[in-house]
């Protein structure tokens, strides 16, 4: 009984510090994209391009990034309020090579669009570092 009744807190512990874990990269991730989104919302495309992960930044040129976000973003106004409306931790997305990814989501207004959903996903990248990988608004 005294055996069973140690695994079992064991598991408990075990289970308790994957769920800390996943929240803690959730957490980090969501610093980095909240960090990002700031250069892009301040219309400084090229130092997002250079913020972003690897990933990122093989698959767009600074120059295409840069004329794409002015593109998308800049019709849309001033930023007006930002939410997050949710936050999920995985290891895999279509397209995308396995990895560290959370996938971020925030109910955005803009001065000349009330009410868009963007969606913000970071990586963990090579030297450990949380940078976003993709990028999308509608």
């Amino acid at each position: 009984m005294r055996l069973s009744t140690t695994v079992l807190a064991m598991a408990i512990l075990l289970i308790g510090l994957c769920v800390s874990s996943a929240e803690t990269q959730t957490s980090a991730a969501e610093t980095a994209a909240a960090q990002w989104l700031a250069q892009v919302d301040a219309g400084n495309y090229a130092a997002s391009w250079s913020e972003a992960a690897q990933l990122f930044k093989t698959k767009v040129s600074k120059e295409q990034w840069s004329q794409m976000a002015e593109s998308t973003r800049g019709p849309l106004g001033k930023l007006n309020s930002r939410a997050l409306k949710s936050s999920t931790y995985t290891t895999t997305l279509p397209g995308a090579p396995d990895g560290q990814y959370v996938v971020i989501q925030y109910d955005s207004s803009f001065e000349h669009k009330k009410s868009a959903v963007e969606t913000v996903t970071p990586m963990l990248d090579k030297d450990g570092q949380w940078r976003v990988s993709g990028y999308f608004i509608r």
